[in-house]
């Protein structure tokens, strides 16, 4: 599948527009996060993109600066006790993921796609038994475009189901993919976002998609 050359023109546009007009936000933030818990403000973290080559994914960083120090990494859960209190209100407006703006500016990552992966991901089924996100069905398919920030999964898939779900949302995506829902997709994550819905646990939106 290849991705509409209007897709990265529109890319680019919004990117830059968007870091030059939310340049005071990211100082405000960067205040915050230094009085509550000092240094680092951003993390770096590796991901997978598009054809299975790795970048580094930027964020705000949302958790208590020694959980950097560790060696295994738990993903967070709901009332973590590792996580700040600027990084709650981030995490459930999103804006801990302003930084990516920049990714999707130098090309790594696209505003709509399937939701980047971390390289070591394990889906754990039911039965106990863990599959690598590398074997789960429909993963070559999703990487054959660029990762986004936001998505049909990312907006009215439930948060706690499992990838091999999630990737069929990708799928549908990659599937039907072009600018106006792209639109449509990024003006409902605004909606998620007005809602601080997106640590939400099950649906972020009261009514169903009609992309399906």
């Amino acid at each position: 599948m290849k991705e509409p050359f209007s897709k990265r023109v529109f890319d680019i546009f919004v990117s830059g527009i968007g870091l030059i007009l939310s340049s005071w936000l990211w100082a405000l933030i960067w205040i915050a996060i230094v009085i509550e818990d000092g240094c680092p403000i951003f993390i770096r973290q590796k991901r997978i993109g598009k054809h299975g080559r790795l970048f580094y994914s930027l964020k705000f960083r949302s958790m208590l600066k020694h959980t950097l120090d560790n060696k295994v990494i738990h993903q967070a859960i709901e009332n973590d006790p590792r996580i700040t209190k600027v990084g709650r209100i981030l995490r459930k407006t999103a804006l801990d993921e302003l930084p990516q703006l920049l990714n999707i500016f130098r090309g790594e990552m696209s505003f709509v796609g399937p939701r980047a992966l971390l390289p070591y991901e394990i889906e754990v089924c039911s039965n106990g038994k863990c599959i690598r996100i590398y074997d789960i069905p429909g993963y070559e398919k999703r990487i054959e475009i660029r990762p986004g920030l936001t998505g049909i999964a990312q907006v009215y898939a439930a948060r706690d189901i499992t990838r091999r779900h999630k990737f069929k949302y990708d799928l549908l995506y990659i599937k039907k993919m072009n600018l106006f829902l792209d639109i449509k997709l990024i003006l409902l994550s605004f909606l998620v976002t007005f809602t601080s819905n997106w640590e939400k646990r099950g649906l972020k939106l009261a009514i169903l998609a009609k992309t399906k």
